[in-house]
């Protein structure tokens, strides 16, 4: 029979996986595969999911949101693991799944991922970690790292959507310096995400991005003059287009690579958990990892 390691996280989402485990194993099994599960949880490192990754398995299944496939795409880049991995989307978000059309029933997600061929796709390197979906820094972007672990479980995504508001009342502008082939800007500006899915928090920003181009999607808010930030903001929680936006405001381009320095306190995030501190060297890695039921 054929093997699966299949890597968890229980307090994603509203810990829906908890209801799913007979289910994951009943489809599995169906289709001739012994699962072999391994419990994310504070006392253990990541790293000892794959004390025993070379015994021929076919693939890793992650199940949990976008910060729980970061943090296996890190320990999986780290011990040179090289084996396909399939997600099943139980995080708040899944941003990253919804860029790629990942299917959020159990029975439905499996099946796909022991169906298809998998696909290589591309990565995002940010110093000397690894996203899956998106980099970022300033306005709103470390609100996942500030919500109380048992708040967001409890409510879910209504607990962005009271945080966020709650950061808005606060908003402030950053110096920062981005240089690249395409693009480079030394200024001030609020807000800052790069992109290798196409969706923050559930709103579609980087409508352009494609997962296997080799290519990252930049968007930049600068400094926009106060009487416009609302009707910019307004048009960012929809999901419109940015690109009708004076390039005084919104910086939207592609690039493979590029440095980024600021001079402020910042934090950055990625995929909703703590990123490196500045300066950033960001760049896209091609064909970085092979995904099944994509």
């Amino acid at each position: 029979m054929k093997k699966v390691k299949f890597i968890y996280n229980p307090n994603s989402g509203e810990r829906r996986i908890s209801h799913e485990l007979d289910k994951i194993i009943e489809v599995y099994q169906h289709y001739g595969y012994v699962v072999v599960p391994f419990r994310l949880c504070k006392n253990r490192s990541v790293n000892d999911a794959f004390f025993d990754i070379e015994s021929n398995y076919d693939h890793i299944l992650i199940s949990g949101g976008d910060g729980t496939v970061d943090l296996i795409l890190n320990a999986i880049k780290a011990l040179n693991v090289n084996i396909p991995i399939g997600i099943l989307p139980c995080g708040t978000a899944n941003d990253f799944a919804k860029a790629v059309n990942l299917p959020f029933d159990v029975k439905e997600a499996i099946e796909r991922i022991v169906n298809t061929r998998p696909k290589k796709i591309d990565i995002g390197k940010i110093n000397d970690k690894y996203f899956i979906n998106v980099a970022s820094a300033g306005m709103f972007t470390d609100v996942s790292q500030k919500i109380n672990p048992d708040f967001k479980n409890s409510i879910g995504k209504v607990s962005y959507y009271l945080k966020g508001i709650e950061e808005a009342l606060y908003m402030r502008k950053f110096s920062i310096e981005v240089k690249s082939k395409e693009v480079e800007y030394d200024g001030d500006m609020y807000l800052m995400l790069i992109f290798n899915g196409k969706t923050a928090g559930n709103i579609n920003l980087a409508y352009k991005a494609k997962v296997d181009d080799g290519l990252l999607d930049v968007i930049i808010v600068k400094n926009v003059m106060f009487p416009n930030i609302l009707p910019l903001l307004r048009s960012i929680l929809k999901g419109e287009h940015l690109e009708g936006y004076n390039k005084d405001e919104i910086l939207y381009f592609k690039t493979n690579k590029l440095k980024i320095d600021c001079k402020d306190n910042l934090i950055t995030d990625i995929d909703g958990e703590k990123g490196p501190d500045f300066p950033l060297e960001i760049e896209c890695i091609k064909d970085g990892i092979e995904l099944l039921g994509y």
